[in-house]
Parts: C-alpha cells; sequence; structure tokens
C-alpha cells in the first residue's frame, strides 16, 4: 500500500496494518488528541520546537550520506561492507535519533535458539546489515543473514519474545519498523526507502521517520508503581488507538449496511410484484431472517452502484439508499 492519498509520503511503504494511513497523517499533522507529539515527549528543551530539531538532523545527516555514498564508491566488489555501512551511516543516523551511539548487542536465545541482533536499546532489537544485503535475503556467511534474511531474524524474535514488542532492521537503503506479528504467512511492516529520501531530498518523508523511530517512541515509560512494560511505550499506545479507532468505524459500517440491507427489503416488499414474498411471509412459508440473507444482501451492490450513477426513472427505483 502507498500512501498517496492525503500526504506525499512516496517514499514509505507499508505491509499488513502495523500502523494505519491516517494514524501517520495525524503524526505528520502533529494531532494534539493522539498525545506524545509535544518537544518535551522526545525529550528536547521546552525552547526547541519539533521541527527546529528535525531541520538539524536532517541537515547534518544529509552531509553523512553523502559521505556514506562516497566511501560506497570506492569499496571493492567482493567487500560486503557492514562495518561501512555501520559506521559511516546507520550509527550517525541513530544518533540523530536520539538512541546516542548505539553498542553492539549479544545474541538474545529463546528456547535454545540464537537470535544474533546486531545492536539493542532497551528492548528494542535494532539489526543493521551491510548495503549489499537485501533485508527479505538470506546469504550463507553473512554477518546477520547467515541462518535466516535479516527482516526474518528479527520478525521470529519477536514473535516468540515476551519481552520485546517492537524492533527495527537496517540495511541503511531500507529501513523497516517491525512489530509482534500473529500471522505467520504475511509480512507487517513499515519501511522507509532511505535511499530515495536522502538522494532525493525528501524531508517530509524524513520528517515521519524521525517522528516515528525516535528512540522516545520505543522507550518503555515508568508510571514508578509497576514494572515497565514493552506495550508502554509509544509506538504501542498509538497502534493500540489506532485499532480501537479502526473497531469503532468497523462497527458504524456494520450498523449502516444493516439498515441499507433492512432498508432494501423493505423496498422490495413494496414493490407491486413481489407481492408473492409478503404472501410467503404472513403465512411462515419464508422466514423473515433467510428472507433477508439471500434476498436482500446479494442486492446490495447494486444498491450501491445505483447511488453512484443516479436515480432511474421512478417506477424501478424503489428502495432507500444507506450507503455504508
Amino acid at each position: 500500500l502507498r500512501l498517496r492519498q492525503r500526504q506525499n509520503f512516496v517514499n514509505l511503504h507499508t505491509e499488513g496494518a502495523i500502523l494505519p494511513a491516517d494514524l501517520l497523517q495525524r503524526i505528520n499533522e502533529r494531532d494534539p488528541r493522539l498525545g506524545g507529539l509535544a518537544p518535551e515527549d522526545y525529550h528536547l528543551l521546552p525552547t526547541v520546537r519539533l521541527n527546529e530539531a528535525i531541520n538539524q538532523s536532517w541537515t547534518r545527516l544529509l552531509g553523512a550520506w553523502e559521505s556514506f555514498q562516497a566511501a560506497q564508491q570506492k569499496s571493492t566488489p567482493g567487500d560486503l561492507l557492514t562495518t561501512l555501512t555501520r559506521e559511516k551511516w546507520l550509527l550517525p543516523l541513530f544518533q540523530e535519533l536520539g538512541y546516542g551511539r548505539l553498542t553492539t548487542a549479544r545474541a538474545i536465545e529463546i528456547d535454545g535458539r540464537t537470535y544474533p541482533v546486531s545492536h539493542a536499546w532497551q528492548q528494542t532489537p535494532i539489526h543493521l546489515v551491510s548495503a549489499r544485503i537485501k533485508l527479505d535475503e538470506r546469504v550463507p556467511g553473512a554477518t546477520g543473514a547467515s541462518r535466516v534474511s535479516p527482516h526474518g531474524l528479527v520478525q521470529e524474535l519477536l514473535n516468540r519474545s515476551v519481552r520485546h514488542l517492537w524492533g527495527i532492521v537496517s540495511n541503511g537503503l531500507r529501513l523497516r519498523l517491525l512489530r509482534d506479528n500473529v500471522s505467520l504467512t504475511r509480512q507487517t511492516f513499515l519501511e522507509f526507502d532511505l535511499e530515495a529520501i536522502f538522494d532525493g531530498e525528501s524531508f517530509s518523508d524524513f520528517t515521519l521517520l524521525w517522528l516515528l523511530c525516535h528512540q522516545s517512541r520505543v522507550e518503555l515509560r515508568d508510571d514508578g508503581q509497576t514494572a515497565p512494560d514493552p506495550a508502554s511505550c509509544w509506538l504501542e499506545t498509538w497502534s493500540r488507538d489506532a485499532h480501537e479507532q479502526g473497531t469503532r468505524a468497523l462497527d458504524q459500517l456494520r450498523n449502516g449496511v444493516q439498515r441499507a440491507i433492512e432498508a432494501l427489503g423493505r423496498g422490495f416488499l413494496a414493490h407491486p410484484r413481489n407481492q408473492h414474498l409478503v404472501r410467503r411471509l404472513r403465512e411462515g412459508d419464508l422466514d423473515r431472517q433467510d428472507y433477508y440473507r439471500p434476498a436482500a444482501a446479494p442486492r446490495l451492490p447494486a444498491a450501491l452502484s445505483l447511488c453512484r450513477r443516479g436515480p432511474r426513472p421512478a417506477h424501478t427505483a424503489g428502495v432507500g439508499r444507506d450507503r455504508p
């Protein structure tokens, strides 16, 4: 799904429903009802505006990107560039996102299986690999991609661990935000095309990257009463709120569809040619629920199509037109 409707995030790609498009729009617009978008929520001084901090990071990272690109061009084809990708580009990037100087993490072991994630911050695994390794590609012998792909490594860790909920994986050209995913067959992630963002100098896309991937978004918030919970971070709070809002919207949609079907049913019964249906209902030969299920529901798409085209002559229009 490419986000091209209300915003111009052409270098952002999302799979699944990890963070819905309307939520991303609200974050981009700094919706005050959302929470967590004040300068102090990003650990900035009260006198520093978010846009000012983002712009300063952008300026510094443009220089780091140019340096990284130049170093890549001088490398040999056989070099995997793992150290170069991290030192010249990804570590400076995460430093600008508030993580400080990321340190190498110990491999995480769960039920006898080892997950050699390169870096971490609190409970968030951050797996950084070479720019010459694709995120969905397994490369035997390559650091961070020998057993499974970099994406697969982080996703499997999140799915099996109760202590890790969100994670990040990047090869310097793409950066993905991942979450514990109940589906074992479909990937779920939010991906930023770093190469396109910095080559094309897309500041608007970088702004959303900064707002979403900043250290404060995965930081465990401590209420002082209970042990910090992985679900207490801002990313999970936003995701949960979006899910609840979507559930309410589906409930409203369901109610609208039900009203539309009932209106269709009444309209069909009012038509002179459908008196046989009225008679069967009165005599008990046709159950009311059976009537609405097979008779009215299949006609709903046609009724909605009629709404878009406009009314036909009066003798065929007939029924109500509630759109879900």
